[in-house]
C-alpha cells in the first residue's frame, strides 16, 4: 500500500527530546563539622519539570472537530507537555479570516496552508515560517507531494498532510430500482441522468449559489477527462495550447449539458442544501470531493451510497482530479516555536499517518507513512487511481491562481462562464473564448499559445 501510494504523488508532479537524569547528590564539605556530629548533607537536586505548552491550529475543516480531538489527543499521547487545541473557520471565511489574523498578531500557532499560490503569497509575505532545515521531511514526504508547498528554489515552507480526490456519489438503492448500472462513459451518464428524470428523481444535486461548487467539484473533476490529465494541461501552461481550444469547449459543452438534470432552482441552491439533498434521496448523485465522506455518514442516509469517477466520453481516457489539498504550516510570530516544530515533526510519522488517514476518511496522507484504510468509500476513491489513465490536480490552481491585481482572475473567469454557460447566457465556445482573454492578459504563455 505504501509503495502505492508514493508511485502515485510521484506522478503527480507528515520526535522527541528527552530529559537529562537528575545530578547525584553532593555530600557538603565536612572539614569545620564539630568531631562529634555528622556532616550536613545538600539536598538533592531535582531534574526541571518541563514547562507546559498550550498550542492552536487552524484549519478549514469545520467538519472534522470530533477527528482532529482524537488525533491531537494521540499526539499529546507522545508529548504529554504539549497540547493543542484544534480550531477551525468556515471554508469559504478561511482565507480571508487567516489573513486578518496575522495581520492583527492574532493567527494561531499553527494553521493549515492551502497548496500552490495561496500559500506562496503567505509565505513570500512573512506569514509563514520556513521549514528548510525541519529534519526527515525529504527522506518521509515525496519530492512531489512538497512542490506546491516550496518556492520555486525547493524551500519548503509547510508539511503536507493531505490529498483530496474528485467524483460522482450515487444513490445505490436508485440506481438498482431504475436499472442503471455505473456509467462508463459520459454519454452513459447522460442516459443514466435522463432514466432517473423521466422517474420523477433529480439527477444531480449540485448548485451554484456558493459558485465554487459547480467551478470545483463539477468543472475540475471533467476537465482532466477533456485535456488530457497532467501532460494535457502543461500544454496549456507551456504556451503549446490555447485555453480556448476544442478540448476546453468540451468541458463547458459537458456543463451545459448537465443543466436540464441540475435542480429545478439549481441557482438558490448552496453546497449544504446540495449535500442535504443528496443525503435525503431526493437527489440521485453528486459531484463532490472525497472531502464529504464524513459529512455524509454524520447524516446517515437510510439508502446504500458510495462514489465512482466521472467518466470520459465515449472513446476518451479518464483522468483522475487527485488533488494536493493541505499542508500545515508555523506561524513565525508564535511563542513556541520548538513546540510548534515537535507537532510538525510528528507530522511526517506513522502514527499521524494511522490517526488522520482512518480517523479524516477522505483526506489521504501524502507521507510514505501511509496507513492501510478501512472505510470502504474512501478506498473507493483511491480506486480510481489505479484505473485510470492518470491523476491530476485542479486545472488552475498551478501558477494560474498567480494572476496579478486589476485583471480577471482565472478561477473567476473560469467560473463566470460555468455559471453562464448553464444559465444559457454564453455558449460553450464564448466561455472558452472568455476563459483565453483572461489568462492572456496577464499570462505570457498564454499570449503566444498555439
Amino acid at each position: 500500500m505504501k509503495k502505492t501510494l508514493f508511485v502515485v504523488f510521484m506522478l503527480m508532479a507528515l520526535i522527541l527530546t528527552a530529559c537529562g537524569a537528575p545530578a547525584p547528590a553532593e555530600e557538603a564539605p565536612a572539614a569545620e563539622a564539630p568531631a562529634a556530629e555528622e556532616a550536613p548533607v545538600a539536598a538533592e537536586e531535582e531534574a526541571p519539570v518541563a514547562e507546559a505548552v498550550k498550542l492552536t491550529l487552524g484549519s478549514w475543516r469545520v467538519d472534522d472537530v470530533d477527528a482532529w480531538e482524537a488525533i491531537l489527543a494521540a499526539f499529546n499521547a507522545e508529548n504529554p507537555n504539549i497540547t493543542v487545541n484544534f480550531d477551525p473557520t468556515n471554508p469559504p471565511d478561511y482565507n480571508a479570516t487567516l489573513r486578518t489574523q496575522l495581520e492583527t498578531g492574532t493567527a494561531p500557532d499553527l494553521y493549515f496552508v492551502r497548496s500552490f499560490a495561496t500559500g506562496l503569497e503567505l509565505f513570500e509575505s512573512g506569514y509563514v515560517a520556513s521549514l528548510a532545515d525541519i529534519p526527515g521531511l525529504a527522506e518521509n514526504v515525496p519530492a512531489g507531494a512538497i512542490a506546491p508547498w516550496a518556492t520555486a528554489e525547493g524551500e519548503a515552507f509547510a508539511v503536507p498532510i493531505a490529498a483530496v480526490s474528485h467524483g460522482v456519489y450515487y444513490n445505490q438503492d436508485l440506481f438498482e430500482a431504475n436499472g442503471i448500472e455505473i456509467p462508463q462513459t459520459w454519454e452513459a451518464l447522460l442516459a443514466a441522468a435522463q432514466t432517473l428524470q423521466d422517474a420523477g428523481v433529480t439527477p444531480f444535486a449540485n448548485g451554484t449559489k456558493d459558485a465554487w461548487d459547480i467551478n470545483e467539484v463539477v468543472m475540475m473533476t471533467i476537465l482532466p477527462n477533456n485535456v488530457g490529465g497532467l501532460d494535457g494541461r502543461m500544454a496549456y501552461l507551456n504556451g503549446e495550447r490555447c485555453f480556448n481550444d476544442a478540448d476546453v469547449v468540451a468541458a463547458y459543452t459537458q456543463i451545459q449539458d448537465l443543466a436540464p438534470f441540475l435542480p429545478d432552482s439549481y441557482t438558490a441552491t448552496d453546497y449544504y442544501t446540495s449535500q442535504q439533498l443528496f443525503v435525503q434521496g431526493q437527489a440521485a448523485m453528486m459531484f463532490d470531493g472525497s472531502w464529504s465522506i464524513s459529512a455524509f455518514e454524520k447524516d446517515a442516509p437510510e439508502f446504500n451510497w458510495s462514489v465512482f469517477a466521472a467518466p470520459a466520453a465515449e472513446g476518451q481516457d479518464q483522468y483522475i482530479s487527485f488533488h494536493m489539498d493541505a499542508a500545515i504550516g508555523m506561524n513565525p510570530a508564535t511563542e513556541n516555536a520548538e513546540a510548534a516544530m515537535t507537532f510538525l515533526e510528528w507530522l511526517e510519522g506513522e502514527s499521524f499517518g494511522e490517526a488522520f488517514g482512518n480517523g479524516v476518511p477522505g483526506f489521504f496522507p501524502v507521507s510514505n507513512n501511509v496507513p492501510t484504510l478501512t472505510n470502504p468509500v474512501a478506498n473507493a476513491f483511491l480506486a480510481f487511481n489505479g484505473n485510470a489513465a492518470g491523476t491530476d490536480i485542479r486545472f488552475v490552481w498551478e501558477k494560474l491562481l498567480a494572476s496579478p491585481e486589476g485583471v480577471v482572475g482565472t478561477y473567476g473567469a473560469m467560473n463566470d462562464g460555468v455559471i453562464a454557460v448553464l444559465a444559457g447566457d454564453q455558449t460553450p465556445q464564448e466561455a472558452a473564448d472568455s476563459l483565453q482573454e483572461a489568462i492572456a492578459a496577464w499570462y505570457e504563455p498564454a499570449q503566444s499559445c498555439k
